[in-house]
């Protein structure tokens, strides 16, 4: 695509005014110009939006996504669209979801090797047998599960809603699957009997209780510290506030008062939220999430002007129906 050098340097300049809050310099923004700018010509000559997850590099955040935040929020976001074409830039299971909820649209993911640790550690025969070894007992997935797990579950949930449904619930036992931290955390918060699975995340699951306690130690009470769900027991033990990616910003908005903050959870966020909050202080775990990383804006190019097959997500229909079903239950729930 042949541009000018006065439209490269204006490109460059909507960039700089975001990401000089976390550390870009404007040369670094004359060198993806060119790249965003293709982009977001082809997203408008292709109908196509682009979904960012909070974790992405804030290149892509700021520079050609349409919506950002969490996984849930931006399937149901896209699925309002008038969009023929949805660009996930988070992890493979994300994706899915959004084809579940609009099968019409061609659902493309940059890179396939963007897994999840916890979507990864159970299938949807995993599933099967834990009903079999625990025969009517309801099946709680959390969101971050592929779509055959979706649809052997009974109901799904999000690390915001995970709390008020599963107390909602008419039922005094539920297998959660398939994050043990989560479930854990879930003991705190409900009476309910908790039959728990063995899948973690693999960057929450890596925050070390010890980064909470240094930062309480230099900071004292001047710092804020969030955590995810989804962090291990004795990191939860030590924080202020314990919520999803939605929830943190929430918190944060509505407490203008506070000015530093320390987040539990991947460093992306920390970059989002830097941008967005400029008037505040965050500081990250450190820990980076290797899969969504490897969404970049030369793969976002490359899915939008020429997908492979494999980049391209298709979800039997009788998968998709039953996975469908889980998600509507949550959102009557919510």
């Amino acid at each position: 695509m042949a541009v000018s050098e006065t439209e490269l340097h204006k490109e460059a300049e909507r960039l700089y005014q975001n990401l000089k809050n976390v550390g870009w310099t404007f040369e670094d923004c004359e060198i993806i110009a060119p790249l965003t700018l293709e982009i977001n010509q082809l997203k408008k000559e292709k109908n196509a939006i682009i979904l960012a997850h909070s974790y992405v590099t804030p290149d892509i955040i700021f520079g050609v996504a349409d919506y950002s935040g969490d996984s849930l929020g931006l399937s149901k976001q896209a699925a309002e669209t008038d969009a023929d074409i949805i660009i996930f830039s988070g992890v493979v299971f994300m994706a899915e979801t959004a084809k579940i909820l609009s099968p019409e649209k061609t659902v493309i993911v940059p890179s396939r090797e963007a897994g999840c640790s916890l979507a990864d550690a159970i299938t949807g025969e995993d599933v099967r047998k834990l009903k079999e070894q625990f025969p009517g007992v309801l099946v709680v997935a959390y969101v971050n599960t592929t779509a055959d797990v979706k649809a052997e579950a009974d109901i799904c949930v999000t690390s915001a809603n995970v709390e008020d449904i599963v107390n909602k619930l008419d039922a005094e036992r539920i297998i959660f699957i398939p994050d043990k931290n989560m479930a854990n955390y879930l003991r705190r918060v409900t009476d309910k009997e908790i039959i728990d699975y063995e899948g973690t995340c693999i960057v929450h699951d890596n925050i070390n209780p010890s980064s909470i306690e240094l930062a309480r130690e230099r900071y004292g009470q001047d710092i804020v510290i969030l955590a995810h769900s989804e962090c291990p027991p004795d990191v939860i033990d030590r924080v202020d506030f314990v919520e999803g990616t939605s929830g943190m910003r929430k918190y944060i908005a509505s407490h203008p008062e506070k000015k530093r903050f320390m987040l539990a959870t991947e460093c992306g966020l920390a970059d989002r939220f830097s941008v967005e909050f400029p008037d505040r202080e965050f500081i990250g775990s450190c820990v980076l999430c290797p899969y969504m990383k490897r969404n970049e804006l030369r793969n976002i190019l490359q899915a939008l002007k020429d997908p492979k097959p494999d980049q391209i997500i298709t979800i039997p229909e009788e998968i998709r129906v039953k996975a469908k079903r889980s998600l509507d239950r949550m959102f009557e729930m919510s």
